[in-house]
């Protein structure tokens, strides 16, 4: 199959032209804003990729601007008619990056005149839906992630799956997938393009999910679908569509395999009772290195993610656990323009030597690894975890990635095992990290987790904050406190007690005033939050 992919690129150009990637103006109206990001040229070598793969990265980048259309409906709703309400073109590209009028690095307030308040579900739901109508609305659907709730013509609510409310985009994105599956020079990637494009147009991903665990021998993977469901914060139930196109790094990847065989022991010396880990994960672990090329919808929202944990399929997971994938290069972006310079303001001068980015690959790493173990289901009858906890779920979820994963690399290098970097390294940098990531703001899942965490381990005496305002850890402390508080969540998640987890972040989910005064000085230094990216084909494939 020959693909004419020069007018899809020209085509792919013009969308991703009109959300920023177009010649920068001198004037800049409202510089606070824009600076939050740091532009980042996302590219890769392809050298190595076949013909048929250099063809089919075309398809794959429309496929992924269909996503980006439809959780610009999901997130906001009509993309133009914002556009045609701002005059200024860096308060328009503002608005790219953060998919609407919200900020979602100042907990979602409005940066555009004549917006009030992000509504909590988004546009999943009907603007004017009570909470009496939701409990009173019986359509077992409602739960599903993949079902916008909409009114009918009676004005009763109904639910729409989503491959139907989005028809017309959704049957164009399968083909595609379709198409490019014909050029995949990886049998099990082409089986996943194929699946993937049914479910789509099923909303029904457990097969393509099972599937996608079997890539292993590829040089181009995807994510594509409605995924992550954090844009929901109403009640954590709907997923947002996103995509990633990715090209292996091989010789990373190799390094990383070895750690996969341990997950099981892992799971044995987690800190908590034998009924709070009598769960066994699945052992078809996979952690690989990618190269990021292009980001599409929820994924590319706001703050940007720099490694993937998935299928979310708690199925899956137990059955075959789950691929965990390394950005690299979006992790060396974020490491060098943001964490290193957050360290030099806010860190002693002898806790900068500790700052490295082995360490802060590794932390990211097994963050990942930690999201698939712990317990999936309650040990008190209430379900599973995510549905016991949830609008909570997603905050403690990523706490306990967060600390378990440095518990795992912890019990790795007294294992042996891990000997890339000094765990005070993993250490100082993690706290480097949390100073990096709590920028986000306290709204998100992420935030709350990283307040959970700073408050948490503030208490403990893991780290120390001297005259000058610069912090130190405590190296015995810290590993004890990381310990306690990874039992503690794993304990939380395993009673699936809603208004405990509630009150906990309640009390523990906030940015005190020391530590908002402490951030006020990164700011004041001008370092930027997060990352917005320079990409797309016009970027990867050119001569």
């Amino acid at each position: 199959m020959k693909i004419k992919h020069l007018t899809i690129i020209a085509a792919v150009a013009v969308m991703a032209t009109a959300c920023g990637n177009k010649p920068k103006t001198e004037e800049k109206p409202q510089p606070k804003l824009i600076d939050k990001y740091a532009e980042y040229t996302l590219t890769s070598d392809i050298s190595h990729l076949s013909e048929n793969e250099k063809e089919m990265l075309p398809l794959l980048f429309e496929a992924a601007n269909i996503m980006d259309q439809l959780f610009w409906k999901e997130n906001y709703g009509d993309k133009d008619e914002l556009m045609a309400r701002i005059s200024d073109p860096d308060v328009q590209k503002f608005a790219c990056i953060t998919y609407g009028p919200w900020d979602g690095l100042n907990g979602n307030k409005p940066f555009v005149e004549g917006f009030g308040e992000k509504p909590a579900g988004a546009q999943f739901y009907p603007q004017d839906m009570t909470e009496e109508e939701w409990e009173a609305f019986a359509d077992p659907d409602k739960n599903s992630q993949y079902t916008m709730i909409v009114r009918d013509e009676n004005g009763n609510l109904k639910c729409v799956w989503y491959h139907d409310y989005f028809a017309e985009q959704i049957k164009k994105a399968a083909s595609l997938l379709d198409d490019a599956s014909e050029l995949a020079g990886d049998e099990e990637f082409a089986e996943y393009l194929r699946l993937r494009a049914k479910a789509l147009r099923t909303d029904d991903y457990f097969e393509s999910d099972m599937r996608w665990m079997d890539v292993r021998n590829n040089n181009i993977d995807m994510v594509i679908g409605p995924i992550e469901n954090y844009t929901d914060a109403r009640y954590g139930i709907k997923a947002s569509h996103e995509a990633f196109i990715l090209i292996k790094d091989q010789e990373w990847t190799k390094q990383l395999a070895r750690y996969a065989a341990y997950v099981p022991e892992l799971q044995k010396q987690l800190p908590v009772p034998e009924e709070h880990k009598k769960e066994v994960p699945g052992s078809d672990v996979d952690l690989a290195a990618y190269d990021a090329v292009y980001y599409a919808g929820d994924c590319n929202a706001n703050s940007k993610t720099i490694a993937i944990n998935l299928p979310n399929d708690e199925r899956v997971q137990l059955q075959r656990g789950t691929r965990k994938l390394q950005l690299k290069n979006a992790m060396q972006a974020k490491f060098e323009k943001i964490l290193v310079p957050i360290a030099g303001t806010l860190m002693t001068p002898e806790s900068q030597e500790h700052i490295k980015f082995d360490a802060f690959f590794a932390n990211v790493m097994f963050h990942e690894t930690a999201h698939g173990m712990g317990i999936k289901n309650t040990i008190t009858g209430n379900g599973s975890v995510h549905s016991a906890l949830g609008n909570t779920y997603n905050a403690i979820e990523e706490a306990k990635a967060d600390v378990l994963g440095l518990f795992l690399v912890t019990k790795l290098a007294e294992m042996g095992v891990y000997t890339n970097t000094e765990m005070i390294d993993n250490y100082t940098t993690f706290l480097a990290g949390i100073f990096r990531s709590v920028r986000f703001g306290a709204a998100s899942a992420h935030g709350k987790a990283n307040m959970l965490e700073f408050n948490y381990m503030q208490k403990e005496g893991a780290f120390t904050r001297n005259e000058e305002g610069l912090y130190a850890i405590d190296f015995d402390k810290m590993k004890t406190a990381v310990e306690k508080l990874a039992g503690d969540i794993l304990i939380c998640q395993g009673n699936g007690n809603y208004e405990a987890a509630k009150a906990w972040l309640g009390e523990m989910s906030v940015i005190m005033p020391e530590l908002q005064a402490d951030l006020d000085r990164v700011n004041e230094a001008g370092i930027p939050t997060d990352i917005y990216y320079n990409m797309g084909p016009e970027v990867l494939l050119k001569k």
